[in-house]
């Protein structure tokens, strides 16, 4: 019988996976409320109360003005966990509307349109933010207010397939907000207003990746310098955590590991580790010239 503990993990990893694109959080505006503290509330940036006019169309009712019980949308990055068979341009479509924006989802995720996104990855999707342009507004003076760079204005050119037209008053221009870091508050109000993340704030196995991905080389090191048994313990407390890593890095963990206990003696380990890897790899090839006879040993299955 599975421990309520279990029954819970597993509900929320259910839970989650059918929540994976939830949005923005809601603020119901309380006394003392300004758009300015919200803004420091939510991202530690009064700076970015610009964002809650545009998300919430404040500019076009004729001002900024806020009132008791009113409900904000205040933006935020939501995350998905990318599938084996997921593309670029089909993640973009359906998360961002359009598959010619795949470019700027690959990039906020440290990645490039031509190349397939990792298997088991958890991508960072940008908050498309509707600015409403003015007389005063150009491409220009848009990427500058809201990406901070006025040399982006063709990022927004090419997302909102403008292809240069002349922006008139009243067109709608969308801003991909790419980085939104959230202060605690923020994302404890992300995990409140949406039962489904559980106790999990959105982004936490996004981080646990980048923190694995920037740690394999250590692991490697450990092998080639034979410190195996540093090298088990560093690769096996990456799989403590194997639900949350990526397809690819887990291949590359038991690949290590396979060496580490092949040279530590461990055929039973050894054989174990290597078959994790061959499941997860399905482009092994026991080179004899790369490989040692001890380690295509350990890789071959035993005969009945």
């Amino acid at each position: 019988m599975r421990s309520p503990r279990l029954v819970t993990l597993l509900g929320c990893a259910a839970l989650t996976a059918l929540a994976s694109d939830s949005r923005a959080l809601t603020h119901v505006v309380q006394k003392g409320d300004t758009l300015a503290s919200i803004a420091e509330r939510y991202y530690g940036l009064i700076q970015h109360e610009k964002l809650l006019v545009a998300a919430n169309g404040l500019e076009a009712r004729g001002g900024v003005a806020i009132a008791l019980g009113m409900r904000l949308e205040v933006p935020a990055l939501s995350h998905r966990r990318v599938k084996k068979t997921d593309t670029w341009a089909d993640l973009a479509t359906q998360l961002l509307g359009a598959p010619h924006r795949a470019d700027v989802l690959s990039m906020a995720n440290g990645s490039s349109p031509w190349l397939p996104p990792a298997d088991g990855a958890e991508i960072a999707v940008p908050y498309n933010l509707p600015v409403m342009v003015t007389n005063a507004d150009s491409i220009v003076s848009i990427a500058q207010k809201y990406l901070g760079d006025p040399n982006k204005a063709w990022v927004l050119d090419h997302y909102n397939g403008l292809k240069s037209k002349k922006l008139a008053p009243g067109d709608i221009v969308l801003v991909p907000l790419t980085e939104l870091p959230l202060t605690d508050d923020g994302k404890k109000a992300v995990a409140d207003s949406n039962p489904l993340v559980c106790s999990q704030a959105a982004g936490d196995t996004r981080e646990r990746q980048r923190k694995v991905q920037a740690e394999l080389p250590a692991l490697n090191a450990d092998v080639k310098a034979g410190r195996y048994v540093d090298a088990v313990a560093r690769g096996n407390r990456f799989l403590s955590a194997s639900a949350q890593l990526t397809t690819e890095q887990l291949a590359s963990v038991h690949r290590q590991l396979l060496e580490a206990y092949a040279a530590l003696d461990a055929p039973g380990l050894a054989r174990a580790a290597c078959a994790e890897w061959k499941r997860l790899d399905g482009k092994v090839v026991l080179d004899p010239v790369t490989m040692s006879p001890k380690l295509r040993d350990a890789c071959v299955e035993p005969t009945p």
